[in-house]
């Protein structure tokens, strides 16, 4: 058995965000990085053969904003947004409780990305944004396809799909 003694919790704080403190236990149970469907896409883009990428990193180090997984040479940054947290159109369900605070969050988060795309794309980079539910092949991939049009050299025009190279050319 085990000798080591068990502290009290922390009083939950009287202006918490969250409606019951087992709420609040859950949403802060939250992963910020390593989520099952970054690791799938991580997984399928290493399928692809793209194995030299950073994860969770700030591509631009005077904004403090992080992508899921980036390619520094092309210059691809790719986000694995969640449903709720960022509003998915397919869905995203606002929430029941404290609905004001929620609501005015997922706002915030998707003006954050807006904002957080515009940035990248005026500093050159390519925005890839995932949604969790997305299947990971397929986004992968999307990821390699705009990957590869970076190494090409050729600069994408602005809304400009990726285009896929074939292999035996």
């Amino acid at each position: 058995m085990c000798d080591r003694k068990l502290l009290p919790r922390p009083a939950e704080p009287s202006n918490s965000w969250a409606s019951t403190p087992a709420v609040r236990s859950v949403m802060r149970a939250n992963r910020r990085k390593d989520t099952r469907p970054e690791l799938a896409l991580r997984s399928a883009i290493r399928a692809h053969g793209l194995l030299r990428y950073r994860v969770d990193m700030q591509p631009l180090p005077h904004v403090r904003r992080k992508a899921d997984v980036v390619f520094v040479g092309p210059r691809v940054a790719v986000f694995c947004d969640g449903c709720y947290w960022h509003g998915c159109p397919d869905h995203y369900r606002p929430a029941q409780k404290n609905s004001d605070f929620w609501t005015s969050k997922i706002v915030g988060n998707r003006a954050r990305d807006r904002e957080t795309d515009q940035l990248l794309t005026d500093a050159g980079w390519r925005v890839i944004r995932i949604w969790e539910h997305e299947d990971p092949e397929l986004a992968a991939a999307r990821v390699a396809a705009a990957v590869s049009t970076g190494r090409s050299g050729r600069t994408p025009r602005l809304n400009e799909p990726p285009t896929v190279r074939n292999p035996e050319q």
